[in-house]
């Protein structure tokens, strides 16, 4: 299991489209990936629950990774997030 913060980098947060590209990369992997917010905890391959988190810029969730493709789950999405959903 992986723990790991992110801190949600691009200026409109987790809007639509960004929700939609990390349900996407989380869906790449088998493992399962949860986000915790506000002690609200998610399923990230979700797209209802990754946008009623309501992460705005600046805020810290944490990732909870964990299965057998964990560390590439992790690492893609955390490269999704450090890059702003590829909008800025």
């Amino acid at each position: 299991m992986i723990r790991s913060p992110l801190t949600i980098q691009n200026k409109l947060g987790l809007h639509t489209r960004a929700a939609a590209k990390l349900v996407d990369t989380a869906k790449k992997f088998e493992s399962r990936v949860e986000l915790i917010y506000r002690d609200r905890t998610i399923d990230c391959k979700s797209i209802m629950g990754v946008i009623t988190l309501g992460a705005q810029k600046d805020d810290v969730l944490n990732m909870v990774v964990n299965g057998r493709d964990e560390e590439a789950a992790c690492e893609a999405i955390l490269k999704l997030v450090d890059n702003k959903f590829g909008e800025e």
